[in-house]
């Protein structure tokens, strides 16, 4: 596959990353984990994918989210973080905020629907995202923006609405590679031209200990690789620890533990973005491509069940959308014939079939506190199957 070329200035930009990256490598004794890898690649300061500066969402950029393609996505998801409020308390925080179009829409709707939280805060590790965001939600929500709080941390304490629309994909995994001859871990080293290569070692502690959990298949030959999102089960965890009332509503690409690690997926789901370009090659051009790996969400469940939470519901994003009245959303935007709503008919589409994104995303609902049931998992519900 032909991909577009960096400009001069991006290559070097990722050859600077690359040469901190080979010191990280040399400092660590000549191999470290995917897990570290993917972290500097993508956030190192100023050099990292999601803090280099570059344009990442949108037609300009490496790939298109659900707040990009239409304001209907938040306007629907408004529905479940006013259910979440008005059961808890008027705080909502979102974690990766992308643009801040979320943001953006998400306050419209409360404000339409008379519900605005009293607090929006962000969790965004981005300096340049920030001034992004700031920007945006300025532009587009300008008497709304003095509600918005960037957060450095999680809170000590929180109750109320808690939305992660494309977070869980981006956090570091390991990568787990199973043979015959027993358990391996895959990471980075660098070869003597100074490039970077793959290296295996024996799984080792939390990595071996939860990949023999998770009973993988052992080929006759060959191997099989896959990913462990252990800082995804870490992040629930801490949320676990500071919510008081409320829940987590997660938006993200992935299956369940039953689809996740099938024999036949025996190359893992690891992809890397760039300019609308999906391949397979974390190594090309470091900070300039977007690195993902689908989320086990079984994993994600259990592990905040374990630390304390309920899980609230499960089903995939086209239910929930529909459940949350996006058809109602649809249907403000004016006459069925007008331009206007045929551009949001067909974003909607793309929104809810399953060959788009209305199968491949599902949606996490976490809580305490939180009667049910959810508006967003009235029908559609799939728990049974985490």
């Amino acid at each position: 596959m032909s991909l577009p070329q960096p400009s001069a200035d991006a290559i070097e930009q990722s050859a600077r990353l690359v040469r901190s990256i080979t010191a990280s490598i040399a400092a660590a004794g000549g191999w470290i984990s995917f897990s570290r890898y993917m972290e500097l690649a993508l956030y190192s300061p100023g050099l990292g994918y999601y803090s280099g500066g570059a344009r990442k969402f949108g037609p300009g950029g490496d790939f298109i989210t659900a707040p990009e393609l239409t304001p209907l996505f938040g306007q629907a998801l408004a529905a479940q973080v006013e259910q979440v409020m008005r059961a808890s308390a008027a705080h909502v925080i979102e974690a990766g905020a992308g643009t801040g179009l979320l943001a953006a829409d998400l306050l419209l709707e409360l404000e339409r629907r008379e519900c605005l939280p009293e607090t929006y805060g962000i969790l965004e590790l981005s300096g340049e995202l920030r001034e992004r965001q700031f920007d945006l939600l300025a532009e587009k929500a300008p008497r709304l923006a003095s509600r918005v709080r960037w957060l450095d941390a999680l809170p000590e304490r929180f109750s109320g609405a808690l939305v992660a629309n494309e977070v869980l994909d981006v956090m570091p995994v390991h990568l787990v590679v199973s043979r015959p001859e027993g358990l391996f871990e895959r990471g980075v080293a660098v070869d003597a031209s100074g490039t970077l290569r793959w290296a295996d070692s024996p799984a080792s502690g939390a990595v071996a200990d939860a990949a023999r959990a998770l009973d993988l298949p052992l080929p006759e030959s060959g191997e099989y690789v896959t990913e462990l999102n252990l800082a995804a089960r870490a992040w629930v965890g801490e949320w676990a620890q500071r919510l008081e009332r409320g829940a987590l509503l997660l938006v993200d690409y992935g299956y369940p533990r039953a689809e996740y690690y099938l024999p036949s997926r025996s190359n893992g789901t690891l992809l890397c973005y760039y300019r609308h370009h999906a391949h397979a090659d974390p190594f090309l051009w470091p900070g300039l491509n977007d690195i993902t790996a689908f989320v086990d969400f079984t994993s994600v469940a259990e592990a905040a069940f374990d630390a304390g939470l309920d899980v609230l519901g499960y089903t995939n994003q086209a239910a929930f959308l529909f459940n949350c009245g996006l058809l109602e959303c649809l249907a403000r935007r004016g006459p069925e014939t007008s331009a206007d709503y045929i551009r949001a008919a067909r974003a909607a589409q793309r929104l809810t079939t399953p060959q788009e994104m209305g199968e491949l995303f599902k949606v996490l609902a976490l809580g305490k506190g939180i009667p049910g049931p959810l508006l967003g998992f009235q029908r559609g519900d799939r728990v049974h199957a985490l």
